[in-house]
């Protein structure tokens, strides 16, 4: 808006641009008070300036104004003071620019910053050939790398080494095709430590389609992951010897068959329930109770092969899978092994602790093709070697475990 007007306050000149702002014709506008052009609270919010331009002194504001049709604008006004010949003040021109795009922009942009300065995601910045333009606080809290560190590197700075080429390939064929990437990638922090992050990476292109940017926005989801290995684990495993859990010997016997599709093979599935475990436990209490089992568990470990699998199923109850075994004087002896090892004294608090063991056997394919029967079968054959008298195995058979080989006591 152009406007002048007199010493008097009243309007010599009004361009078109009034009309939007007043809803009315320039000519309308000539020769009308200020006062009476605008409301009470416009003209008190001017007044201030309007003495200063008067008294000679040209003035700049900015201020948001309610146009005729309701909506809002953003102006910044000028008031120019107009000069007599004797040097005083006989007017002022009013040039009064709308910059309510301009505004929202800025405001756009401060509310942008105000992301990129204080979201938790890192976010990194580079042109198209790679170059980091730009990082924010929560990429250096991330990474270790302050933005002096990274501005005018490449991103291989982050580089963990835990991905093959063709990752990248079909990376940047991702971004290429459809603009942007998502997934988890394992990157490296300036200290050295590896961590795993969820990141996208999103090009910008130019109004003519042309790539300008690649804008990246990640975030560390190391603990996450961890987190959830751990629970995946303790639902796998038994929680005081971590050993493996009944679950995960179903799943283990369970593969192991379905491979012995491909390739024929033995497998001897021992139950072992402790002998005297009860006694200890009732005399000394659950804690030393709990201190045998986690020294059980390390001398059963201590036995078996890579390909073997040690589980406990029950309170002093744990079952060998024997891989392969090459017949029954193998299972004869990994089966002796175990009752001699658990003989063995035992110090658990200072207390020299005495347990045996009773071991039953189930053998794949002749005592049962899945995994419920194997081990109901080698159940069975451990409550036979118990009857027999403490440190016994005992061969499942189909009349109840009478084929024995006594353990050394």
């Amino acid at each position: 808006m152009i406007g002048y007007w007199g010493k008097d306050l009243r309007c010599l000149y009004a361009n078109p641009a009034y009309q939007e702002w007043f809803d009315k014709e320039p000519n309308d506008i000539v020769g009308i008070a200020f006062q009476d052009l605008v409301d009470e609270e416009l003209f008190s919010m001017n007044e201030p300036y309007i003495r200063q331009v008067l008294s000679g002194e040209p003035q700049r504001f900015e201020r948001t104004l309610s146009k005729i049709d309701g909506s809002e604008g953003h102006i910044i006004g000028h008031y120019i003071p107009d000069f007599d010949s004797d040097g005083s003040v006989k007017g002022f021109s009013i040039l009064a620019s709308e910059v309510t795009v301009l505004k929202e922009t800025q405001e756009r942009l401060k509310l942008a910053a105000c992301v990129f300065e204080n979201t938790l995601d890192g976010v990194l910045i580079t042109d198209t050939d790679g170059i980091i333009l730009s990082v924010n606080p929560a990429f250096t809290e991330i990474t270790g790398y302050s933005a002096e560190d990274a501005v005018g590197q490449t991103p291989r700075i982050l580089q963990s080494n835990r991905h093959d080429q063709d990752f990248y390939v079909a990376m940047w064929d991702e971004i290429t095709t459809n603009n942007r990437w998502s997934g988890e990638i394992w990157n490296r922090r300036k200290d050295g430590d590896l961590y795993l992050e969820r990141m996208t990476i999103s090009m910008v292109r130019d109004l003519e389609g042309e790539p300008v940017r690649y804008v990246s926005v990640f975030n560390d989801i190391t603990a996450l992951r961890r987190k959830d290995e751990h629970l995946k684990h303790l639902a796998f495993h038994d929680a005081l010897t971590d050993l493996p859990n009944r679950t995960l010997l179903m799943d283990r016997v369970n593969q192991k068959l379905i491979d012995s599709d491909r390739k024929p093979c033995n497998l001897a599935l021992m139950f072992l329930d402790l002998d005297g475990f009860k006694a200890v436990n009732d005399r000394f209490g659950h804690n030393v109770g709990d201190e045998l089992l986690k020294e059980v568990a390390k001398r059963l470990l201590a036995l078996v092969r890579e390909s073997d699998t040690v589980a406990r199923v029950g309170g002093d109850e744990f079952m060998f899978i024997l891989n392969n075994p090459q017949g029954k004087a193998e299972i004869e002896y990994v089966a002796n092994r175990i009752i001699n090892s658990i003989n063995e004294p035992i110090d658990v608090y200072g207390e020299s602790l005495h347990i045996g063991a009773s071991i039953g056997i189930a053998m794949f394919p002749t005592d049962g093709d899945n995994a419920v029967d194997l081990i109901n079968n080698a159940d069975i054959a451990m409550y036979g070697a118990k009857h027999l008298g403490k440190n016994n195995i005992n061969f499942f058979t189909p009349s109840y475990g009478v084929i024995k080989t006594p353990g050394k006591n």
